[in-house]
């Protein structure tokens, strides 16, 4: 959860950490991408839109309403949770 964390705060310097629902939340005027620790994956929240946007690359991982399975037992894309948090930010779809 580290890394997403780390990939998250370099992908969205301008942006406040904050926690909602329970969750790290990234926040700028409205919330911008969200993540949490589950027992076998990280699950990463940043809206059906980016979902949507995105879904070539995340063929290979289970998404579901918005939400994307990043599983422990794999390398954490680092690059594309930026993409994926960039994309939120600069288009505002978001959770």
């Amino acid at each position: 959860m580290k890394e997403v964390r780390d990939a998250l705060r370099a992908a969205l310097p301008e942006a406040e950490e904050r926690i909602s629902w329970s969750m790290p939340t990234y926040w700028k005027k409205y919330n911008i991408i969200q993540f949490a620790g589950f027992k076998n994956h990280v699950g990463l929240h940043p809206g059906p839109e980016a979902v949507q946007e995105f879904s070539e690359r995340l063929k290979e991982y289970k998404t579901s309403k918005g939400n994307i399975q990043l599983p422990y037992s794999r390398t954490v894309p680092v690059e594309l949770i930026s993409n994926i948090a960039r994309w939120c930010y600069v288009t505002g779809n978001h959770p």
